[in-house]
């Protein structure tokens, strides 16, 4: 069964009415007097100056029409008080503040949903913002605290050079996570705030994708991981700066996630309306519920991944291919593996 239709009052038709019924009683209740002195003769002893009763109704029909429009303003006036005053809360930060709806006058509803609504976008922002601090907070404070701790040891006379040299190594190991992080920040923001990607040009997708494993080699001969390799020659039209830091954080999260000896295979394809590119590791996987945060700020899906990165490389995988026009999907079993599959259309 269909909602029955609202109806509304028109707040330009509500003034109209206002005006004319204050015009209206002081029409009628000026005449109900006019009659009552006519009635009684209380006019006769005026003759000698006749402005004085025209005068003396006008006066009596203007406070008849005040005291009437007064009270049949409240029924504008109060609604848009409510709204001042609801303004006025969410100036001071108090989000918590509504006003109500299904109000009869049409302009009014509607200015009630409105503000409501953007109450509750408000809201959600300064949420996420608090988030967004107490996460970057948090993800400075264990790279710095490790710094702190390693030269407060390097302080000591007593250490070896073996010693020395592994705290160093340590401790740029903790300013590198510090540099990650705040340049992959600066690039979500940046991202966050374009509607399209600019400084396109034509590149070999294939041949990028072989670039990000030369810059990742050390990751993946340490761990003496097997790649297999399955690139068709793609020409392919977009930022390349950008895509190649796509590669480079999902290959690396393969090769985070994957045992020694394991495997990881990249598969790249294109078709006459796509360009397919899946990178599949035999690694840890991903929960379900980690799956459905995976692209989510600072979001680590796992205990196991606590201790590796800092939740913003598929932030920003995600920001990129959106952009591009594409997709990314997931599909992963714990303990068996993961791939990434990216998707775009053929320019």
């Amino acid at each position: 069964m269909s909602r029955k239709k609202r109806k509304y009052i028109n707040l330009w038709f509500t003034f109209v009415l206002v005006v004319f019924f204050s015009t209206l009683l002081s029409t009628v209740l000026l005449s109900l007097i006019a009659a009552f002195f006519l009635h009684f003769g209380l006019f006769i002893h005026l003759k000698e100056n006749p402005l004085v009763p025209i005068i003396m109704l006008l006066f009596i029909s203007t406070c008849i029409g005040t005291v009437f429009s007064m009270i049949s303003a409240k029924v504008i006036i109060n609604p848009i008080k409510r709204f001042s005053h609801g303004l006025n809360q969410v100036a001071k930060g108090d989000f918590n503040v509504s006003l109500e709806e299904n109000q009869k006058i049409y302009e009014i509803d509607v200015m009630a949903k409105n503000f409501n609504k953007m109450v509750i976008e408000l809201s959600s922002i300064e949420t996420l913002r608090n988030d967004f601090i107490a996460n970057v907070s948090h993800e400075f404070k264990t790279p710095l605290a490790t710094i702190e701790g390693y030269v407060t040891l390097l302080q000591s006379e007593d250490l070896s050079p073996q010693q020395k040299q592994n705290y160093i190594d340590i401790i740029m190991s903790s300013t590198r996570q510090l540099s990650t992080l705040t340049s992959n920040i600066l690039k979500i923001s940046k991202l966050e705030h374009q509607e399209q990607l600019l400084d396109k040009n034509w590149f070999s997708l294939d041949e990028q994708i072989r670039q990000a494993l030369l810059f990742l080699e050390s990751k993946w001969a340490k761990k003496e991981i097997n790649l297999d390799l399955e690139l068709a020659t793609i020409s392919f039209y977009g930022n390349e700066e950008l895509m190649i830091q796509v590669f480079i954080n999902l290959i690396d999260n393969a090769i985070k996630f994957t045992s020694k000896g394991g495997q990881i295979q990249i598969v790249a394809y294109q078709t006459s309306n796509e360009v397919t590119v899946s990178i599949t590791d035999n690694g840890i996987g991903i929960s379900k519920e980690g799956r459905l945060h995976l692209f989510e700020k600072f979001y680590q899906s796992d205990k196991a991944r606590l201790s590796e990165g800092n939740g913003l490389g598929l932030t920003l995988v995600k920001h990129i291919v959106d952009l591009s026009g594409g997709t990314v999907d997931v599909h992963s079993e714990l303990g068996v593996g993961t791939t990434f599959t990216l998707t775009f259309p053929t320019s």
